[in-house]
Parts: structure tokens; sequence; C-alpha cells
């Protein structure tokens, strides 16, 4: 298994723009998260995250095509790898989230999207003082933050047997520890 840094340099190689590293970085902080609630293990849970997006910019219109073959160039095992295909289920892939895993990848992927949306639009532009009410005072807008499928979130809590609101606090509370790196300090 490949360390962070190993993990940051394999993300590098194959992509350049700052936004999507912040969302890798809000991924994997999610990721990390959600892996000492279950018991397992964040260095694993949080380099899945980091790279689940590992081909999306040299083909965002084949994204997950090319993740396999970037991923055992790099010795990532098949566990790793099925875990980030499984992230686009039902929107570029057909690998169904089956393990804990990859359930909470697939549920928090677009959800850190969206925190990110609302800490844009808040006076302070941070996490650090939001609340769930505040993300889900923009969840029934449809135009707001309108490419972001609210309804994959509502799938991956589903799966996950968690309350959206439950989904939604847990992943505040992972993009505050990572507030400064990932963009969402603000002026909180």
């Amino acid at each position: 298994m490949m360390d962070r840094n190993q993990a940051i340099q394999l993300w590098r190689e194959h992509n350049d723009e700052e936004s999507l590293f912040k969302h890798a970085l809000s991924v994997e902080a999610a990721m990390r998260r959600f892996a000492v609630r279950y018991g397992e293990d964040p260095d694993y849970w949080g380099m899945v995250g980091l790279l689940h997006d590992v081909d999306y910019q040299k083909h965002p219109d084949e994204h997950l095509q090319h993740a396999r073959a970037m991923l055992e160039a790099a010795d990532c095992d098949d566990a790793f790898i099925r875990a980030i295909e499984s992230h686009g289920w039902g929107l570029c892939s057909n690998v169904e989230p089956a393990l804990t895993m990859e359930k909470v990848l697939y549920a928090v992927d677009e959800l850190t999207g969206f925190i990110a949306a609302c800490a844009y639009v808040r006076p302070s532009k941070s996490v650090l003082d939001m609340e769930v009410r505040s993300v889900k005072k923009k969840w029934g807008s449809a135009a707001f933050a309108a490419g972001i499928r609210r309804d994959v979130i509502e799938k991956g809590a589903s799966m996950l047997g968690l309350p959206l609101e439950e989904l939604i606090q847990e992943t505040i509370l992972a993009l505050r520890a990572a507030a400064a790196d990932v963009g969402l300090k603000g002026t909180a």
C-alpha cells in the first residue's frame, strides 16, 4: 500500500487542477472520518478518497474508464480499485457499492461538493461555523449547486442506513478538520 505522499504524487501525475485537488482532499477527509467511525483503517480509506477521481481531469467524459489502468500501474490492489470504481455506480460505472467503504465513498463524493458550495455562499465562507440546518436550507433549491446529484447522496445515506442529517453532520465535521487544506476555513 502506498503512503499519502505517494498517493498525492500519483494524483499529480494525472491532474494539475487545484480545485480538483481540493475536492480530492475533501473526500479523503470524509473517508478518514468515516473509517474511524466504522473501526476501519483511516489511511487506506483516505487514499481511496484521495484517488477516487484520478482519471477525471484527463478523461472527464470517460470517467472511471481509465482509473483501473492508472491504479494498477501504481500497484493498487483490486479492492482499492473496485472501491474507486464503485463511486460512479449508475453514473459512469456499473460497479455497485457493496462494502461499507464503497458506500461511504459513493455517499460523500457529491456531498463534500455540496457542503463546499454551501460554505462559499456563507458570509464567513467557512465550514467552521456551518451547521446541518444551513446545508438543509439549500438542499431543496434546485437552482443551488444544480450539478450536484442530491439523489446520489440520499441513496448513499440509505445504503449506509444513516439519516441524511447524520451523514451531513459527519461530513461537515470531517471538512472542519481539513478546512485550511481544502479552502473552507474562510474567516470563521
